[in-house]
């Protein structure tokens, strides 16, 4: 990983872990961060699946730590962050991410949460529990990290990131 990469993962993780102090959505055990949705799909876009899922790791164990997070942020982030590298490698196409961010963390992700849920933290809530709060985050979060994308901002602050991508 070059210098630029690892700095830009570095300020992604910052952003992620400060912006857990200021937007989340309670849903029960779970905490939902929309921010880290719009990460992961940046990432994915900008850096690739596995800094996609290297930073949803460092994002989801600083939480844990600082106290904003639980073992839940695990599975939907890192699930999301890896399925929307893999779709945006395959397909060259921010909408790709977006729907593979969307899949891993709603359902796959919410799918783990609640194994996790379950077996770990002794949770008697069912599956359908943790789904349709990690599928509104997620998708507001994939829309946040679309629209940054195709408005092209980020072209004009990162021309060293995005030279050669499409932004569709």
């Amino acid at each position: 990983m070059n210098i630029h990469k690892l700095t830009l993962a570095a300020l992604l993780v910052a952003i992620g872990t400060l912006s857990a102090h200021l937007v989340y959505i309670p849903a029960g055990a779970s905490k939902c961060f929309p921010v880290q949705h719009a990460i992961n799909v940046l990432c994915a876009v900008i850096l690739g699946p596995k800094e996609a899922v290297s930073v949803a790791f460092v994002i989801s164990c600083l939480r844990n730590m600082a106290g904003t997070g639980s073992l839940l942020a695990f599975p939907g982030s890192m699930i999301g962050a890896f399925l929307a590298g893999l779709a945006y490698r395959r397909w060259h196409n921010t909408g790709a991410a977006m729907l593979g961010e969307i899949f891993g963390t709603g359902i796959l992700g919410g799918l783990a949460a609640w194994v996790i849920a379950w077996a770990i933290l002794n949770s008697k809530a069912a599956a359908w529990f943790f789904v349709p709060p990690f599928l509104i985050s997620t998708m507001g979060g994939s829309i946040i990290a679309g629209l940054l994308i195709k408005s092209g901002i980020l072209t004009h602050l990162m021309p060293a990131s995005f030279s050669g991508r499409e932004g569709k």
